[in-house]
Parts: C-alpha cells; sequence; structure tokens
C-alpha cells in the first residue's frame, strides 16, 4: 500500500470524525437554544437523526448521489453502495477501489463515510427551525426522505458530476450541498408546521428565550472546531498547503463573522446579544464553506464580515414576516448558505490550492462563474423547497406533523418521551 494513500485516507477519515461530533455541537446549541421542557426531545432528535441518516445514506442515498449515472441522478448499482464509485471528483488518483490485493485511492468506505457525516449534518439543520412543536416521528421520517432523496439528488447535481457540476458550478465543502439543502427544508417544515403558540400574538413578536446560553455556547465551540474537519477534510488528501491555506480562510471567517454580528445587535438592539454572537459565528463558517478553498485570506474576511451582517438582519426578517425559527436555522444555514455560494462567483481566484475554478467577478472572471453559482441557487431552492414541501404535506395528511396544543404548552419532554431533562426541579412559566 502506498504511504500516500494510507496518509491521504487517515485524513479523509479523521475529519469525517471531526465532522460526526458535530452532532453534539448541533445537540447542545439547538437545546440550549430551547425551553428546558422540551430540551429531552431537541437531544433525542440530534441523537436519532445521524442513525437514521447513516440507514438512509447507506440503503439508497450513496447510490442516488454516486452511483454511475445521469446528469440528474445516479441509477446503475443504487442499493447499499453498489455500482460504479463516481465519489468526488478530486482527480484520476482518488478514484480507485478495494481489492483483496491493493488499495488504488482513498477506498470507497473512506468516502462513504466522509460523505455520510455531510448528510447527516443536511438532515440535523432542519431540526432547530421545526423544535419545539414537532411530533417526533413525523420528524424522523422526514429526515430518511431527507437522506435517501433529497440530499443525493442535489448531492449528485454539484458533487456526483451531474448538471451543475458540468455547468462549472464549484461548490467547495458544502454552502449549497449542505447548508442551503437543510435551510431549504428547514424553511418548507416552518412554513408548515405554524409558529409556536404564543410567539406572534396580538400582532406582536414575543421573545421566547432558550434555557440555556452556556450550553449554547458550548455547542458553537463544539461546532467551530468541527469545522476543521468539514472544510479542510474536504481536500479528500492530505494536502498541506490546501489543508492550511481552507483552515485559515474558514477560521478567519468565523471570527470576522463574530465580531460583525456583535456589533450589529449592539447598535440594533441595544445590548450585544450572545445567541447573535453565537450565530454570527456559524454564519461566517457555512458563508465560507463553498469558497474556502477558492478565495485569498482576504476575501475570507469581508465574506465573513457581511455573513454577520446578514445573519442578524435575517433573524429580525423571519420574525416579521411571522416565521418562527427557535434557534435561528434559517437564517445561519439558508442566507448565509446562499450568500456563500455566491461568494464564490464574487471572489474566487484560480489555483488557490491547485484547483482551477476560473476567476470571480473581483477579480476579472466575468460573469460565467457568477451564473453557474446562481443558477445552483435557483435550481436547488426550487427543487428542495417543492420536494420537502410535498413532503411535509404528505405527513401531514397521513400522520399530522405537529403536537396537540396540550403537549405543547406542557412540554415535548413529557409529551413525547416521558422524561425531563431536569427532573425534581421547579419550572415556572407565564404560559
Amino acid at each position: 500500500m502506498e504511504t500516500k494513500v494510507i496518509v491521504d485516507t487517515m485524513w479523509v477519515l479523521i475529519t469525517a470524525f471531526l465532522v460526526f461530533f458535530m452532532n453534539l455541537g448541533f445537540a447542545a446549541v439547538e437545546s440550549g437554544f430551547a425551553r428546558a421542557k422540551n430540551c429531552v426531545n431537541i437531544m433525542s432528535k440530534n441523537f436519532v437523526v445521524f442513525a437514521a441518516s447513516s440507514l438512509g445514506f447507506l440503503f439508497l442515498g450513496w447510490g442516488l448521489m454516486f452511483g454511475d449515472g445521469t446528469w440528474l441522478v445516479g441509477l446503475k448499482g443504487l442499493f447499499f453502495v453498489g455500482g460504479a464509485d463516481n465519489s468526488p471528483a478530486v482527480g484520476e488518483a482518488y478514484k480507485g477501489v478495494y481489492s483483496a490485493i491493493s488499495w488504488t485511492g482513498v477506498p470507497l468506505w473512506a468516502k462513504f463515510f466522509f460523505q455520510l457525516v455531510f448528510c447527516g449534518t443536511a438532515a440535523t439543520i432542519v431540526s432547530g427551525a421545526v423544535a419545539e412543536r414537532i411530533k417526533y416521528i413525523a420528524f424522523i421520517i422526514f429526515t430518511f426522505v431527507m437522506a435517501m432523496f433529497i440530499y443525493p439528488v442535489v448531492g449528485h447535481w454539484v458533487w456526483g458530476g451531474g448538471w451543475l457540476a458540468k455547468m462549472g458550478m464549484f461548490d467547495f465543502a458544502g454552502s449549497t450541498v449542505v447548508h442551503s439543502i437543510g435551510g431549504w427544508a428547514a424553511l418548507a417544515g416552518v412554513i408548515m408546521l405554524g409558529p409556536r403558540i404564543g410567539k406572534y400574538d396580538n400582532g406582536h413578536i414575543k421573545a421566547i428565550p432558550g434555557h440555556n446560553l452556556s450550553l449554547a455556547t458550548l455547542g458553537t465551540f463544539v461546532l467551530w472546531f468541527g469545522w476543521f474537519g468539514f472544510n479542510p477534510g474536504s481536500t479528500m488528501a492530505a494536502d498541506p498547503n490546501a489543508i492550511a491555506h481552507v483552515a485559515v480562510t474558514t477560521n478567519t471567517a468565523a471570527a470576522a463573522a463574530i465580531m460583525s454580528a456583535t456589533i450589529v445587535s449592539w447598535l440594533l438592539l441595544g445590548k450585544p446579544d450572545l445567541g447573535m454572537t453565537l450565530n454570527g459565528c456559524l454564519a461566517g463558517l457555512v458563508a465560507i464553506t463553498a469558497p474556502c478553498a477558492f478565495v485569498s485570506v482576504g476575501s475570507s474576511l469581508v465574506i465573513g464580515l457581511i455573513a454577520g451582517v446578514l445573519v442578524v438582519l435575517a433573524v429580525m426578517m423571519f420574525d416579521r414576516l411571522r416565521l418562527d425559527d427557535p434557534v435561528g436555522a434559517l437564517s445561519v444555514h439558508l442566507v448565509n448558505g446562499v450568500f456563500g455560494t455566491i461568494c464564490v462567483g464574487l471572489f474566487a481566484q484560480d489555483k488557490i490550492t491547485g484547483t482551477a475554478t476560473g476567476n470571480g467577478l473581483f477579480y476579472g472572471g466575468g460573469f460565467k462563474l457568477l451564473g453557474a453559482q446562481l443558477a445552483a441557487v435557483i435550481s436547488v431552492a426550487v427543487f428542495v423547497f417543492v420536494a420537502a414541501l410535498a413532503t411535509w404535506a404528505i405527513l401531514k395528511a397521513v400522520i399530522g406533523i405537529r403536537v396537540s396544543r396540550e403537549e405543547e404548552l406542557r412540554g415535548l419532554d413529557i409529551g413525547e418521551h416521558g422524561n425531563e431533562a431536569y427532573a425534581g426541579f421547579q419550572v415556572f412559566t407565564t404560559e
């Protein structure tokens, strides 16, 4: 076995393990931003979502995404990772498969696991946006649909050699493939569910604070840490220059977004809101995910600064639109997933990490790359939103997707799970 293949395989797997660890970050952030009476429910959803994603992606998702197929979707060897391996186009040296005699390139199962943790991330984005009023069983079924169908179809378009890839669209680590998919699916769920009881009473927007900002802060640190697997790991090879560059652009965007979100929330709300600061960090990370390998460190600073402003304004916008998102998932993942995708067309420079992209608009590249990025934004929005809305509608008609009023007021922990996160503590509520 060649030394390079061993090192590359270890890099892919270690970074995949970091992305898997992000499940803890999402669970902590979402439960911290939710009320105590729904903490068990949030934790349980975030635990089960990766199991459901694992089975769905193994059974059908990988085949649709990377199986040898058409410009639209993989068609051959659909089930249980069968058929030709058309996984990430990182050069001919990394398209080999395992044999009993030797390894040629990063092995199939290493690539499968790396792609699986990305699929799980897209699915868990939905959890926070629909928190505190969704039926547990409805969310689990929707996760299977996400992992087996919605996520893989778009993934094939971009990373599986589909029509967006052929058009020249680039998404290095998933601003579109992971975050926008999760964001559009979440938006459909939020619309179908409606707001939580009391959120928009009498035409007023009522703040419903989370129960544990310490937990949310811890979760954000975990996500920030995990993103160093998410973005640098997408090199799919132990390339020192590429890894170092991507790590720095990723961190710079996060840091810049933290500062801009904090400042803007301070100016608009009168206080430096910690929730906005935390979501600012995540917004910067989401926005840099697509362009991290293709832009300069200076450009990543600009991208992060804009992302931090966008997330604060988006949180306020969604509230005014009466779209109730308890954790800000739409503002972080949808808005900044779209923004990050467009940033490739604006800021990309040739061969930053050895991968030619064609210059972005600000570097004299014209509108070709930007046009491909915008085509991706529009097509993914239409497909994912319609597919997710149809799935939610079917679930609503067949089993219902929202808990009863009584269960929502009492808390989903008791109604859905028969457990309490803080058993023995007295909970006071004005509801």
